[in-house]
């Protein structure tokens, strides 16, 4: 094994088609995955996780984690998702039970674990705040953090000014983003317009004839419903499998540019907005707002834009026999 994961997660469709693009690797070890509440509750996105690692082959550990945010309610993505989360597939119950012990302790016990793991974000980042603030030391072990969340100095997808992993535990959010995380941020308007998967992109994976082919579109049915009504888009929006791809692969990542990022917890309309010092004037003395972040540097790494035909190249590479 060349590389180890660890994986965070609120289990829906999207996410599962991550999932399979990591476990199906040969060159990745995925040492757990944790999951949280986001899309679904956490216990549907423990049984979408535990299915879809079945679906692989594997054994990996799945995590029970967070129920809800930090200071919230819970905001499930059902419409997006559909109920189940997996685009009201039916799919039958997974045959293992998650580990035991809870998705936080796992966390920071198997990145004490192992120096140089890289850390995948795929919903809300309310485990990661949990265990950066009960064990701060760990964040020195994890070589990358690729966050999918997020929408840098653009259109949010829950609200105007918010994607939804951020809007659902903005202080989740900030936690992390003020840990000293090495965080690569994989916004959600990476997926959209050309990045969708095209009609014909969607005929091409479904003649791939594979299992994990026909789970990819099967359910993510609703999404693909749902992105045609919520953005207007032309096809199939993945945010989590570019986020997945970026992590396996950092070149299809073109532009990237290094930031102080923080994210907004109190505004009435621009809850979860992640705010990026494109231009760095942080340290103007009249952003003294931004004091906190000032001493320790840029504490982002913004990717704003991806090769189109090599993220998609490496999701059919996940999904062929």
């Amino acid at each position: 094994m060349g590389r180890t994961f660890l994986i965070d997660t609120d289990t829906a469709s999207d996410d599962a088609v991550a999932l399979v693009m990591a476990l199906r690797r040969q060159d990745i070890e995925v040492s757990a995955i944790t999951v949280v509440s986001g899309n679904v509750s956490v216990d549907q996105g423990v049984r979408n996780a535990l299915h879809t690692i079945e679906l692989c082959g594997r054994t990996t550990p799945v995590f029970r984690g967070a129920e809800r945010p930090l200071q919230r309610n819970p905001n499930y993505a059902h419409f997006f998702h559909g109920d189940d989360g997996m685009g009201n597939q039916d799919y039958p119950p997974p045959r293992r039970k998650p580990a035991e012990g809870h998705a936080v302790d796992a966390m920071i016990e198997t990145i004490r674990a192992r120096p140089g793991i890289i850390l995948v974000t795929l919903g809300p980042l309310t485990n990661v705040a949990l265990a950066v603030t009960r064990a701060p030391e760990t964040v020195d072990n994890v070589e990358r953090c690729i966050v999918m969340g997020g929408a840098p100095c653009t259109v949010g997808n829950v609200t105007p000014a918010a994607e939804y992993n951020l809007w659902v535990d903005p202080e989740a959010a900030r936690i992390v983003f003020r840990s000293g995380l090495p965080i690569e941020m994989v916004g959600w308007e990476l997926c959209r317009k050309e990045a969708n998967l095209l009609p014909e992109e969607l005929d091409l994976i479904r003649s791939f004839d594979t299992p994990y082919a026909h789970f990819a579109l099967d359910c993510n049915r609703t999404a693909l419903e749902a992105n045609r009504l919520q953005s207007g888009d032309p096809g199939l929006a993945l945010p989590d499998p570019v986020a997945m791809a970026i992590a396996i692969e950092p070149a299809i990542c073109t532009r990237k540019t290094d930031h102080y990022v923080d994210i907004e917890t109190t505004g009435e309309l621009t809850r979860g907005m992640s705010v990026v010092d494109a231009l760095d004037v942080t340290h103007d003395e009249r952003n003294t707002v931004w004091h906190d972040l000032r001493a320790g540097g840029p504490n982002a790494t913004v990717c704003w834009e991806i090769d189109i035909p090599h993220w998609k190249g490496l999701l059919y590479a996940g999904l062929q026999a």
